[in-house]
């Protein structure tokens, strides 16, 4: 139904230099040669330029040309300077409306380039996780700050790794380009030393030597790395200065299992505070995981009141991971009654047989 709308709004658009110029002709005829409406022919050929092709406006641009003649003929123009000031004011507008849509045509063509080219970074960089890894099921929702934007500074991934199954789910300080390609780093480095570190302590600190040597801490990266061991039923956590996970349980219950000392987040490692400590959680058939960045728990509403994600675990009830994943960012959104002001990431995991 949006597409629909949009080839008619475009179809109204193509028609409208057509329109303008119908309309000014008849006014023009109406009211004649006192009028003064003539001049008003070049708007077609303005039109034109601002939403077609550089040919379209040079063809709408000679149909006001032949049109402007003819009217001034008509009404006797040409005996005085107003006809041919008509003329020229409308080849005047036909030129630069050719020059304005050529330029148009060429940053649109760039454009299309530029997101191509994001389009395949985005897919490196934010590679779809994996539905099944085991026993468990994930699940992944990204909602961007920036407009008609994938990715940000939130980072998630999943590793079948010979330990477990291992995930992360961070939030680099700042913005824009320099927080992607921070995201990028930890990930690709999450991504192999994930099946390489023997424990999660191990995984934090070569995190924090990666973050501390290519950002020379002028950036830190908050963030949660999991483990879970499916024969135990057990989820182990290591919290880098992140908001801790929410478990709901089976019977509907939440729990937001936190560590006994919150680590510095990484690349602030060097300035000291309590070394990374792992913490342990039940985490067995039936319960499910939800790991998120505080872009999350910080919308706010138009009251400026955070959005409640412990009272509103019930909308993970879906069969479907995805499904029930999309409706809490759907009430996320909902929440903040528009744009969210920041990067929101969330992945959910669950047993494959619940």
């Amino acid at each position: 139904m949006v597409t629909g709308k949009r080839g008619d709004g475009g179809a109204v658009l193509s028609w409208l230099p057509i329109v303008v110029m119908a309309v000014v002709a008849g006014i023009d005829l109406a009211a004649g040669p006192e009028g003064g409406f003539l001049p008003l022919v070049s708007l077609g050929p303005a039109f034109a330029g601002l939403i077609g092709t550089w040919r379209r406006t040079a063809l709408i641009g000679g149909v006001a040309l032949l049109l402007c003649a003819g009217l001034g003929v008509y009404d006797g123009l040409f005996d005085t300077r107003r006809g041919w000031t008509a003329m020229a004011s409308v080849a005047g507008v036909t030129l630069a409306g050719v020059l304005a849509s050529g330029s148009r045509m060429r940053r649109e063509a760039e454009l299309a380039g530029v997101r191509s080219i994001a389009e395949v970074t985005q897919s490196v960089l934010m590679r779809p996780v994996p539905r099944h890894v085991g026993e468990l099921r994930t699940a992944v929702s990204y909602t961007s700050a920036v407009a008609e934007s994938r990715i940000g500074g939130d980072l998630y991934e999943v590793v079948a790794s010979p330990y477990g199954v291992r995930v992360i789910v961070g939030d680099v300080q700042g913005k824009g380009l320099a927080a992607v390609a921070t995201a990028a780093s930890v990930l690709g480095v999450f991504r192999e030393a994930a099946h390489d570190e023997p424990d999660l302590t191990s995984l934090a600190a070569r995190l924090e030597r990666t973050v501390a040597r290519e950002e020379d801490g002028e950036k830190f990266v908050t963030a949660v790395i999991a483990e879970i061991h499916a024969d135990e039923r057990v989820a182990v956590f290591l919290n880098c200065g992140h908001p801790p996970p929410m478990i709901v349980r089976a019977d509907g219950s939440t729990d937001l299992p936190c560590p006994p000392a919150y680590a510095l987040p990484l690349g602030l490692g060097m300035h000291g505070g309590e070394p990374p400590l792992t913490h342990r959680s039940r985490f067995a058939p039936g319960d499910q995981l939800l790991l998120y960045t505080d872009g999350v728990t910080e919308a706010r509403d138009v009251d400026g009141t955070f959005y409640p994600l412990r009272e509103r675990a019930g909308l993970l009830g879906d069969a479907d991971a995805e499904e029930a994943l999309e409706a809490l960012r759907g009430d996320v959104v909902r929440h903040a009654n528009g744009p969210l002001h920041d990067d929101a990431a969330m992945m959910l995991l669950r047993y494959r047989h619940r």
